[in-house]
């Protein structure tokens, strides 16, 4: 079996490893936007390590592949799929697994379909790592028998929510509201509080209120996550945007429109936190950080 990636970061690589252990025999190939950038020698070494081919267009990436699984940046979601539709063909299974609006999963669904192919619509609900492609996700699309059963004997960790594409996306865009919200409240507050010299008290009220909460390290895998991927969650908080809009909440979109400036302005900054374990030396470094480039 074949599988071709459109894009070769962080989740295709995961996908490639753990897919490797479920079924040794499978062939990889890739194509990445960033091929011949700055980033091209530390591509060529991961996927020399993962036995890839890297191919030098998406058209030859996935010429002969049994399924293509498209794992782009949001931005670049749709351009993904118009990059290799003229080269699918019927029979073909397409596994979109960008962080996107129902309606850019239905318009590249529309588009794919006119090769024949099936597509399906593909949310991960975790990161990615450590289990790669056995990552709990939800699925929707037009799949019959057979490649449900594919998924399962290599040991995907699906659940089918409905045939219609977008459906699993629409999932993933609302909680991840919640979700990327929080970090960004995290954050925001731990920088303003840092800022006024009243963190602790804050930290102790908020103890009380929630205790169930171990505060210095929930605020510090918080302000990791942001320094971390904050620009990559910023893209997927501007299609969570769009989200809101379809379903018709305007203030939601205000919402999510402002949790993607925070996320992107702290992910921006290109800090290397490490693993923190001192929420407010790390509150000093970004606000501080934020300070110097206004």
């Amino acid at each position: 079996m074949h599988i071709a990636f459109i894009g070769f970061g962080e989740a295709a690589r995961a996908f490639v490893r753990t897919l490797r252990e479920a079924e040794p025999g499978l062939r990889f190939s890739a194509y990445d936007v960033l091929l011949g950038s700055a980033d091209d020698a530390s591509m060529r070494a991961a996927a020399e390590a993962e036995n890839v081919e890297l191919a030098n267009t998406p058209e030859d990436a996935v010429e002969e592949a049994d399924w293509v699984v498209s794992a782009v940046t949001a931005a670049s979601s749709f351009d993904a799929a118009r990059s290799v539709a003229a080269a699918l063909r019927g029979s073909r299974v397409y596994l979109d697994i960008n962080s996107v609006s129902a309606g850019v999963k239905q318009r590249t669904a529309a588009l794919i379909g006119e090769s024949g192919c099936v597509y399906v619509d593909m949310a991960v609900m975790s990161p990615v790592h450590p289990r790669g492609h056995r990552s709990p996700v939800l699925i929707a699309g037009n799949l019959d028998a057979a490649l449900i059963g594919r998924l399962e004997e290599l040991k995907f960790d699906f659940e089918l929510v409905g045939r219609e594409p977008g459906m699993a996306a629409t999932i993933k865009m609302v909680r991840s509201l919640f979700v990327k919200g929080l970090e960004a409240i995290s954050v925001q507050m731990l920088m303003a509080a840092e800022r006024a010299g009243c963190l602790e008290r804050v930290k102790g009220s908020l103890a009380e209120s929630f205790p169930q909460f171990e505060w210095d390290r929930f605020l510090s895998y918080e302000f990791e996550r942001v320094a971390t991927h904050g620009v990559r969650r910023a893209a997927e908080m501007r299609e969570s945007a769009v989200a809101m809009e379809e379903l018709g909440f305007p203030e939601g979109r205000a919402l999510a429109a402002a949790i993607a400036a925070l996320q992107e302005a702290v992910g921006g900054l290109g800090l290397k936190l490490g693993k923190v374990t001192d929420p407010a030396q790390a509150a000093k470094q970004v606000s501080d950080a934020l300070s110097q480039r206004e």
